[in-house]
């Protein structure tokens, strides 16, 4: 039977297809700085394998085994072997030897990084590894307190998706908030459905995010000696305001 871990990265490939636009935004974005990408929490390589097989370089770093193990095996069925790395380790701790014309976070995933402490020795070893010149992209969402307020305690159905057998992956959240504290902690089930309507397998797993404002992560960038240069509210580079429910930075070097 096939473990619990290895069934969450495939349902996890299967229903996190990011945001509108983001794998071509940040495929200009790496084709605009000219040399080797270094792609951090690449998960499963959603960003990093199409930007390499367009022809980029990239390092792609991430904490777990599991996703990573996946990630190599979808590169290697690709022939990328030579445009692409994957590396098992922490953003907030990491030193790669050498430094990167354009460094990623994509997908929201530097709220991982539930306590202020870590954003900021992450954001130092991404100064440390920014080449003269280089540029440091993410994004995240814009939090809408009423909106939390909404969500806080009610299981919620994200998306359903088919597969080529004709059984259906329900998706569901339950998710509880800690304002004071900015977290978002998230008990994520997928069910398996058969053709005939019958749940055949179930898969729960828990993460926690820390949501952060816009003001809050400009701070925090000019802390560690980054500077936002340009900042979106879509991929299709839509100007950020109070309406944009994403955020999208680009910052460099003080």
């Amino acid at each position: 039977m096939m473990s619990e871990i290895y069934r969450w990265t495939q349902y996890y490939d299967l229903t996190q297809r990011g945001l509108p636009g983001d794998v071509e935004f940040y495929l200009e974005m790496a084709r605009a700085a000219g040399g080797e990408v270094l792609d951090l929490a690449c998960g499963t390589g959603r960003i990093a394998i199409p930007l390499a097989e367009a022809g980029v370089s990239v390092t792609g770093l991430d904490l777990s085994a599991e996703m990573l193990e996946r990630a190599q095996k979808k590169a290697d069925e690709r022939g990328l072997s030579g445009r692409l790395t994957f590396v098992q380790g922490d953003m907030r701790a990491f030193d790669l030897g050498k430094t990167f014309p354009l460094i990623m976070i994509p997908f929201r995933s530097f709220l991982h990084l539930l306590h202020i402490q870590e954003q900021m020795k992450a954001l130092s070893c991404i100064r440390r590894h920014l080449a003269p010149g280089g540029k440091f992209v993410m994004n995240v969402f814009v939090p809408k307190i009423a909106h939390l307020y909404e969500e806080s305690e009610k299981m919620s159905l994200r998306g359903v998706y088919r597969l080529e057998s004709g059984e259906e992956v329900a998706m569901w959240d339950y998710t509880r908030y800690d304002h004071f504290q900015q977290l978002a902690e998230v008990t994520r089930t997928y069910e398996r459905i058969s053709p005939e309507g019958v749940v055949t397998e179930r898969v729960t797993g828990r993460f926690t995010l820390r949501y952060i404002f816009p003001a809050e992560l400009h701070h925090l960038l000019r802390l560690n000696g980054l500077k936002v240069t340009q900042r979106f509210g879509s991929f299709a580079k839509a100007p950020f305001d109070a309406s944009s429910t994403e955020l999208i930075v680009v910052a460099e070097a003080m």
